[in-house]
């Protein structure tokens, strides 16, 4: 037997994106529901920082207290070692936001506080475990999803079905949206050093490659960027990418010497978007829309972008009607462009971050121009704190 619900919108992806748009729906007494594959959102190696302008979005959205009463990090700048040699590549004390702070958070910490206030709402149905299999139609026009629970077969009709199920998802497909993509230079190796007291490492190290540490207090999670393809779990692979660990940071040598090809989660970089993001009934946005490059770590930002964009756009029509594709072409107008820009840094960026370079080396131009004119990190802070295109409520 299949168990049938009715809503305003049917969000696929219980993500930044799709959570946010959520809260945002609800508050203009919206139904909605959120299908999410997942029990929960404990899952490690998803991107972590809250950017400046996401925290003023918390802050609209009444959160912002209960965001900084959980746990969290502050980075007023963000600092990158040479070889040894400390710069800063982005300074936010100029912003004109409540907090002048990248703040680190573990991803499932912020899902449940966006997931725990849009549940104060009535109008707000999450279902965990859900995994959607297919689209519901009427004619042409996408009028619902169906997908299978820990109950049994679920169907959620809807006037307007969201995609935030992210880059592998099987639904844009299905409404017949496919990406356009720019092949990737780089690939991520993600994996947990242990840590022991006094131990402290640079945010990000660089030199023959990059390695990015993110403290969580009782390890260091470590993202070590390497060429494209160039992973394949072998032992050889496991010694190639502690050779060139020691080479960017001899510190950190012993701390990945017992790391082993079971303890490496690869992130295969995907550069892509959408051309249309919307089909009759169906709106893609976040990662669905288009797949960004961990640099700079703007995704989880420029998804929740699109959500607030979203929200902003379509919740009016929500509330007298059904979107047409008129609107939900408004949407894409409004986010296309900084999504083109940040894939275009991403993309000029992609070949420094994993050049194979000696100690003697000289600093990368971009580098001697941060250091040698600091006005400019003020420059790159807005860029990487505020996004080409910051969203109000």
């Amino acid at each position: 037997m299949t168990t049938e619900l009715h809503a305003d919108c049917a969000i696929v992806g219980g993500g930044p994106a799709g959570l946010t748009l959520a809260l945002a729906l609800v508050r203009q007494g919206i139904g909605v529901v959120v299908l999410e594959k997942h029990a929960d959102f404990l899952r490690d190696f998803r991107g972590d920082t809250i950017h400046p302008s996401t925290q003023d979005l918390l802050a609209e959205l009444g959160l912002l207290d209960e965001f900084l009463a959980r746990p969290h990090d502050d980075m007023p700048r963000v600092t990158f070692s040479w070889y040894g040699t400390e710069l800063t590549l982005a300074d936010f004390s100029r912003l004109p936001t409540r907090r002048k702070v990248m703040t680190f958070m573990p991803q499932w910490d912020f899902l449940d506080l966006v997931a725990d206030a849009a549940a104060q709402h009535p109008q707000f149905t999450l279902l965990r475990s859900t995994r959607v299999d297919a689209l519901i139609r009427d004619g042409d026009r996408v009028v619902g999803v169906t997908g299978t629970g820990p109950d049994g077969d679920v169907a959620v009709r809807a006037r307007l079905v969201v995609d935030a199920s992210g880059r592998d998802s099987g639904l844009r497909a299905a409404a017949g949206l496919a990406p356009t993509g720019v092949a990737s230079a780089m690939d991520v190796l993600w994996f947990r050093v242990a840590k022991t007291a006094g131990d402290r490492y640079p945010f990000i190290q660089a030199g023959s490659g990059l390695i990015i540490t993110i403290d969580r207090n009782d390890f260091f999670q470590i993202a070590h960027v390497i060429p494209a393809g160039a992973w394949h779990g072998t032992d050889a692979d496991v010694a190639t990418m502690k050779d060139r660990i020691a080479r960017i940071s001899p510190r950190m040598a012993e701390a990945v010497s017992s790391i082993t090809a079971a303890d490496v989660h690869l992130l295969r970089v995907r550069l892509e978007r959408l051309r249309r993001w919307f089909a009759d009934g169906m709106l893609c946005i976040g990662d669905s829309a288009h797949a960004m490059s961990p640099a700079g770590g703007v995704g989880i930002n420029l998804a929740i972008q699109d959500a607030v964009a979203t929200a902003r756009i379509l919740g009016p029509v929500l509330r007298d009607g059904t979107p047409a594709a008129s609107d939900l072409r408004r949407v894409q107008r409004r986010r296309s462009r900084p999504t083109r820009v940040t894939q275009f840094v991403q993309r000029r960026l992609q070949g420094p971050l994993i050049a194979e370079r000696a100690s003697d080396a000289p600093l990368p131009f971009g580098l001697r121009m941060l250091r040698d004119h600091p006005r400019l990190t003020h420059l790159t802070g807005r860029f990487v704190g505020l996004g080409a295109r910051p969203e109000r409520l």
